[in-house]
């Protein structure tokens, strides 16, 4: 039991501890964190320092950060914007796959004189672009929302959908009918009914199941079952996905954007982002470890040769298709070096083949070695743009109203807590026009809202990751309405400390939360039952018999007197002694003032009854008639 432990922990300790030093210095010297990865991967690979594991086994199960990855960005796309993307799947996607692969392969029978079906599948392995690298430097460069980012994510989906007929291809290649492979059970059904029996699976169960699942998890309040059944719904999507021979990236995607107009989307963005940057940092790692050095010592020229070829003839074709999409020649570098490059599927593709004999396994080592070399290549080609090229194009005029990917508008208001006072809130804001994104922990209460019309998200305020997903680094204002005095404290020192812009309004329970949030420097606050008080108060008085507007006015003197005499004591609400003095001091005050206001009301009655002209103020309490007196 003390040895597979023992095992364990040093893995976890070696890949960590090469995580941890080389990412922060890669960045420091502005390479970016993905080359850290791969450079920490091969120093402590097989032709580094030999300290980690199995490199193949790392990969496979890292690749789970891809299908995260790819999950998360569904649940950015609801379905009315994956239909805007159609465009850039099917037709430059579709553009992007074949002319790639025509090309690739041409020059592979041309120049290299490689057999027909070893250069279609070298071909098509090569035409494939990393998931993972392309859309992770997106998100570096904030470029997710651009027409390059919509660009690169549309080929890269189309890619992932182009996975399940080139594995389908192999076996045909290698002269071995499917049927004669999987000769029964689920994997001999054809491909395409076993991909619209599972597809149609995701989508039914994704608008029966999904969400009462998750309502039920979130009733539980328990933080970590909520993350497990978020985890739970991304494995069991990719599973079903790959028993079905299809891309479990693509089943992840699917059922995120089935997600993406859920009041959990941003909840579960929160909870699984932290796995998904994790397993993509071992993905890149163990892409790193996987460079087989063996094969660059002994054929260098070849694997240059390789990796110029390929790359340079998906840069001509991509660079030529941004001139019909009209990208912006600023964005068009970064469009271009993100989809030149191979991707993690071709291991898959190369290793496929090998095992089937459509090429030899020295040649599949070439090319997993030239698509690892291309992706190790593809950060430092970015970086060289960015100095060199892009400020030229970015300074040409372009003419003519640019596509931008439809984006989901960061609202500049933030309501924390939907309760009776942020629906108030969120209504008059509506009203005006005004966006807001809400956020609201209570499972039963998002489900109500959401039968009202509201878009109200699943979540937990207190977390700052949540509240960066909401979007508080580009907002304005918050509306802290928790009802938790507690949990509403720990929000504004949150929000204090991290996203200092934000202007707080807060809604305050009562006089002791009303201290803690002036302490925290809060000056927007409301009293939630004050304002409602008084307005029971006065009509009281008016029932007792007082005229409206004196009520009125006693009303409003009071509000300023109460709030007064908080300022006063805010100070020293730690101090309850010195709290309770100034509070009886004020009571005592304002006690004496209207006392003598009433004498001085009764000596004028008493002067009307003698006949005087002047007229008769209400009465007040102590001296009041048998019969109310009549509104004045």
């Amino acid at each position: 039991m003390e040895e597979p432990s023992s095992g364990w922990l040093i893995s976890s300790l070696v890949y960590l501890g090469a995580a941890v030093i080389a990412v922060p210095l890669a960045r420091r010297l502005g390479l970016g964190s993905i080359l850290g990865y791969l450079g920490a991967g091969i120093a402590i690979g097989p032709w580094g320092l030999n300290l980690a594991g199995d490199a193949e086994a790392m990969l496979h199960f890292s690749e789970f950060g891809v299908v995260l990855m790819l999950f998360l960005v569904g649940l950015e796309l609801e379905p009315r914007r994956l239909w805007a993307l159609r465009r850039p799947i099917f037709g430059w996607g579709s553009v992007q796959m074949l002319g790639s692969a025509a090309l690739v392969a041409g020059a592979a029978m041309l120049l290299g004189g490689a057999p027909g079906r070893m250069a279609l599948i070298a071909a098509l392995g090569l035409a494939l672009s990393s998931t993972a690298i392309g859309l992770t430097e997106l998100a570096e460069r904030n470029l997710k929302g651009t027409a390059a980012g919509g660009g690169v994510l549309g080929v890269a989906l189309m890619q992932d959908i182009a996975a399940i007929p080139i594995l389908a291809l192999i076996p045909l290649l290698a002269g071995v009918p499917r049927e004669a492979v999987h000769a029964d059970g689920w994997a001999g059904w054809p491909a395409a009914l076993r991909a619209a029996l599972v597809i149609g699976a995701v989508v039914l169960g994704g608008r029966l199941l999904l969400r009462p699942a998750l309502r039920w998890s979130a009733r539980s309040r328990t933080p970590e079952v909520f993350t497990a059944a978020s985890l739970l719904l991304v494995v069991a999507t990719a599973a079903l996905m790959q028993a079905a021979g299809l891309s479990m990236a693509l089943g992840a995607f699917l059922a995120g954007v089935l997600l993406a107009d859920s009041e959990y989307r941003r909840q579960i963005e929160t909870d699984l982002e932290p796995f998904k940057g994790l397993l993509l940092g071992l993905f890149f790692m163990a892409v790193g470890m996987g460079v087989d050095f063996a094969v660059v010592m002994q054929r260098p020229l070849a694997l240059v040769a390789v990796v110029v070829v390929f790359v340079s003839l998906k840069a001509l074709l991509l660079a030529a298709m941004t001139v019909p999409m009209k990208l912006p020649p600023a964005e068009r570098p970064v469009f271009v070096l993100l989809l030149a490059q191979g991707g993690e599927f071709g291991f898959v593709v190369f290793q496929a083949a090998a095992q089937r004999g459509v090429m030899d396994a020295s040649t599949a080592s070439l090319l997993v070695a030239a698509v690892a070399l291309s992706m190790a290549l593809t950060p430092l080609l970015l970086k060289a743009s960015d100095r060199w090229l892009c400020p030229r194009l970015a300074r040409q005029r372009v003419h003519g109203e640019l596509p931008v990917l439809e984006e989901l508008q960061q609202a500049p208001v933030i309501i924390a807590g939907f309760g009776r006072y942020g629906q108030v809130v969120g209504r008059l804001l509506a009203a005006q026009g005004l966006a807001a994104t809400v956020l609201e922990h209570d499972a039963d209460q998002v489900e109500t809202v959401r039968r009202f019309g509201w878009r109200v998200f699943f979540g937990d305020a207190t977390r700052l990751d949540l509240l960066r997903t909401a979007g508080a680094e580009h907002a304005r204002v918050i509306v802290v309405a928790i009802d938790d005095v507690a949990q509403s404290l720990a929000v504004v020192d949150l929000v204090k400390q991290h996203f200092p812009q934000l202007q707080i309004v807060a809604r305050a329970r009562n006089v002791s939360h009303y201290y803690g949030l002036r302490a925290r420097g809060v000056t927007l606050v409301e009293r939630e039952t004050f304002e409602a008080a008084l307005a029971s108060a006065r009509s009281v008085l008016e029932l007792m018999g007082y005229d409206q507007d004196y009520a009125r006015n006693q009303a409003r003197r009071f509000r300023a007197h109460s709030v007064g005499l908080m300022e006063q004591m805010a100070p020293y609400f730690r101090d309850e002694q010195r709290m309770i003095d100034m509070a009886r001091q004020g009571r005592e005050q304002l006690e004496a003032l209207w006392a003598r206001e009433r004498a001085e009301r009764e000596e004028a009655l008493a002067a009307a009854r003698e006949g005087s002209t002047v007229k008769a103020p209400p009465p007040s309490p102590a001296a009041a008639p048998s019969q109310p007196p009549a509104a004045g």
